[in-house]
């Protein structure tokens, strides 16, 4: 398909897609940036054609993250990019509603990597680290800067407030790397000396400090830029870099009050038909993991997850056109999900699951027989949509 017509370039570079960072908005609307103007669009999946958007942008798009908020808005920290300003800790947040960017403060500390005030070009790397939503509505942001330790900043999504986070020890930092949300509500970061550097070390961000924990196999010679992290459905973290995949197992256990509820599903299902099931929080209370502009795996969207009580086999069901994508969202929320063929029959346990929390179990009977389709048209899914 073709690049947004009114995307401009940069230099020899056209359309400048490639190093951008893309979100999926809470009604489902595909957003995404032009890396190096200050250019976005937002995709109509039925015409595959663009729409301008996200006028008011202060600085370019290039190297930043995008967070959803719980209000369905998106918070990002300016990197400066070709914008230098060795003061800088601008941050903004766009608002699907009017399609603008308006200013969310100072971040209080710098985030981005300000390579000129060690002596190099200021317009060298300028990475930002990775930022989750928590929980309890505060984005951890975490920073870079080559010249001694990261910081780290907290945005409270309920008060509009930036305060200062804790540093990380030992020079420590993350020049683009990955983090995620954990279950039990903490942040898995994984952080170097510098970008590309090695070795890697990684932490717990507990809400108000920074706690060691082992890393992967090859970290002695790892770069947190080379990480990347995926909320899994059992709750670990399945991580991958340039050399190997593992996964963290994570500590503790999740709050209650966190995990999806089903209020309507259906008793009976056959392999491979299609069904509505609804209920609450079953986006998530996060998008779960984060990098920045180089690697999006969001998982804010429900899973279904079926045991049969026999064989304790676990089938995974494809889920599409949820109501909403909206992160934290208490409101009710449906989606389709597809039964794979070879789901076992007999007695079972439905579950549905969000980032990488269950909800409670229901009883469901997988039975042979014609096989129930019903299909959502985007117009009932998603409501009617509005211009940006």
């Amino acid at each position: 398909m073709a690049a947004p017509p009114f995307f401009g370039g940069f230099g020899p570079f056209p359309q400048t897609i490639g190093d951008s960072q893309s979100v999926v908005l809470f009604d489902g609307t595909f957003m995404q940036a032009n890396c190096c103007t200050t250019q976005t669009a937002l995709l109509d999946p039925k015409t595959l054609t663009w729409t301008e958007t996200g006028s008011g942008k202060f600085d370019i798009n290039d190297e930043e993250g995008w967070t959803l908020l719980p209000n369905k808005q998106v918070l990002t920290v300016d990197a400066y990019v070709f914008q230098y300003d060795p003061t800088g800790m601008n941050s903004e947040i766009y608002n699907p509603a009017s399609g603008k960017w308006r200013s969310a403060g100072s971040t209080v500390v710098q985030l981005w990597d300000s390579a000129a005030d060690c002596g190099g070009a200021h317009f060298a790397t300028q990475e930002v680290g990775p930022a989750v939503l928590r929980p309890d509505g505060t984005v951890f942001y975490t920073g870079s800067n080559r010249c001694g330790a990261g910081h780290t900043a907290i945005y409270n999504s309920n008060t509009g407030t930036w305060s200062a986070g804790p540093d990380f020890p030992d020079s420590l930092n993350i020049a683009d790397g990955p983090a995620a949300l954990l279950p039990n509500g903490n942040v898995l970061v994984d952080t170097s000396p510098g970008f590309g550097n090695s070795p890697t070390s990684f932490f717990e961000f507990d809400g108000t400090k920074l706690n060691p924990v082992p890393g992967p196999p090859n970290a002695s010679i790892a770069s947190s830029y080379f990480g990347n992290m995926l909320v899994l459905p059992t709750g670990q973290i399945l991580f991958a870099d340039f050399i190997a995949v593992s996964a963290y197992d994570p500590t503790g256990t999740y709050n209650p009050a966190w995990a999806p509820r089903i209020q309507k599903a259906p008793s009976t299902v056959s392999p491979g038909g299609s069904y509505v099931i609804s209920g609450h929080l079953f986006n998530g209370v996060s998008q779960g993991a984060a990098y920045g502009d180089d690697h999006q795996s969001a998982t804010n969207y429900p899973l279904v997850r079926i045991t049969n009580n026999a064989t304790g086999h676990v089938f995974y069901s494809r889920t599409h056109d949820h109501s909403s994508m909206a992160v934290a969202f208490g409101g009710l929320v449906s989606t389709t999900f597809d039964v794979p063929a070879s789901q076992e029959l007999g007695p079972s346990e439905l579950v549905v699951i969000a980032n990488g929390i269950p909800s409670a179990p229901v009883a469901v009977t997988v039975s042979e027989g014609r096989a129930r389709v019903k299909s959502l048209s985007r117009s009932n899914v998603m409501g009617p949509r509005k211009a940006a």
